[in-house]
């Protein structure tokens, strides 16, 4: 089966779509090279389930993880979100045209 970029997109944007997943980007964004537990603590889930948002996360190639001793870091890797945005950037400029154009019809027809 052939993989397309949109493929790509598609797992960022399913990761992003969780809050827990959002907050723990957010997270490695302020404290980058957090440990899982670090992560893990001010979720009230248990540690498997961070770490089954860590695997999403690092499948969508949104995160890294490096193995020290018995420690696992966790950093935030943006390039995914930035492909997502360079996307939806494309289409905010299609929006706005069209919402610029309905603007100005609606401005443009007389108060009854």
């Amino acid at each position: 089966m052939v993989k397309y970029k949109h493929d790509e997109l598609g797992r960022t944007f399913q990761a992003l779509a969780d809050p827990t997943r959002r907050a723990i980007l957010a997270r490695l964004e302020t404290d980058s090279g957090l440990s899982v537990s670090q992560l893990a603590e001010p979720f009230p889930m248990q540690l498997n389930a961070v770490m089954k948002h860590l695997d999403v996360l690092s499948d969508a190639g949104l995160i890294a993880r490096t193995k020290t001793g018995r420690t696992v870091s966790v950093e935030l890797t943006p390039q995914p979100m930035e492909d997502a945005m360079a996307w939806l950037q494309r289409y905010e400029r299609f929006w706005t045209g069209s919402l610029d154009k309905l603007t100005a019809l609606l401005e443009a027809e007389p108060e009854a």
